[in-house]
C-alpha cells in the first residue's frame, strides 16, 4: 500500500505538466486562429456597389446635336446624378436622324445590361417625315413592350412630343395624343412633352429651329428630371 501512494506521488507532476503543456497549446493554437480570422477580416476590404444604369435611347435631341457631349441633357442628368452621390450611371443611346423604326432596329444592342431606367425619346423624326400614326405607334409599343418583356423591373419613362402642322393640323394633333394613348396603354411613366419651354423660342434653339443650344439642353434636363427623379 505504501508503495502504492509512492507511486503515485511521483507520476503525478509528470501527468500534471503534461496536462498544463497540452492546454497551453491548445490555448496558443487556439490564439493564433482568433488572431488570423480577425486579420483575415480587417484585411477584406468591402466591394464597391456596381452602378445602375439609366438608359437615354433617342434621336439628335438625346444625342445633344450641334453641342459638346457634355452639354446633352443626358450628361447635365449625370452631373446631377454624381452631385446628389447616387449611384447611377447614364448612358446615352441618342442617334442623329433616328426613327422609331431604325430604333426598334438597333434596340437589343442596348440591352446587353439591364437598365434600371429606361427613357424613350423617339418619334419626332417620324413626325416631321410624315410617317403614317400607325407605323409610329406601333414601334413605339413594340419598343417598349421588348424592354419590359426582358426585363421586368425596369423602370420605362416615355418622352412625349409635339412637331409643326407641317403636314396639316389634324396630323400634328393626333401626333402630340398619341404618346399618352401609349403610355396609358403600356402602364409606364410619361414626360407630357420633352421640349416644354424650349420649343419655338429661338434664343433656345439652334439656328435649325429644331435642336437646343446649351441653353436650351439645361431647361429640357429639368424638365426630364422632374419626372425622372421619382423613379430612382
Amino acid at each position: 500500500m505504501f508503495q502504492m501512494l509512492k507511486s503515485i506521488k511521483t507520476i503525478s507532476p509528470v501527468i500534471l505538466l503534461l496536462v498544463a503543456t497540452t492546454f497551453f497549446t491548445f490555448s496558443c493554437n487556439q490564439k493564433q486562429e482568433t488572431e488570423k480570422k480577425v486579420t483575415s477580416t480587417a484585411d477584406k476590404k468591402p466591394e464597391k456597389q456596381k452602378k445602375k444604369n439609366i438608359l437615354f435611347y433617342g434621336n439628335s435631341l438625346t444625342a445633344g446635336y450641334g453641342l459638346d457631349e457634355d452639354e446633352s441633357f443626358p450628361s447635365l442628368i449625370q452631373n446631377k446624378i454624381d452631385s446628389l452621390n447616387l449611384n447611377y450611371r447614364v448612358i446615352n443611346g441618342g442617334l442623329s436622324g433616328e426613327t422609331t423604326a431604325s430604333g426598334l432596329s438597333r434596340l437589343d444592342w442596348f440591352l446587353e445590361d439591364r437598365p434600371e431606367v429606361f427613357i424613350l425619346e423617339l418619334g419626332g423624326n417620324d413626325g416631321l417625315r410624315g410617317i403614317p400614326l400607325a407605323e409610329t405607334r406601333k414601334n413605339l409599343n413594340a419598343i417598349i413592350s421588348s424592354v419590359s418583356s426582358r426585363f421586368p423591373a425596369t423602370k420605362i419613362l416615355l418622352a412625349g412630343m409635339q412637331i409643326p402642322p407641317n403636314m396639316g393640323q389634324e396630323y400634328a394633333e393626333e401626333f402630340r395624343k398619341m404618346y399618352a394613348e401609349i403610355a396609358t396603354k403600356q402602364e409606364v411613366e410619361m414626360i407630357p412633352f420633352l421640349l416644354e419651354g424650349v420649343a419655338g423660342n429661338p434664343d433656345l434653339n439652334l439656328p435649325d429651329g429644331i435642336h437646343p443650344t446649351s441653353e436650351g439642353q439645361k431647361i429640357v434636363a429639368q424638365t426630364v428630371w422632374k419626372h425622372l427623379r421619382p423613379l430612382l
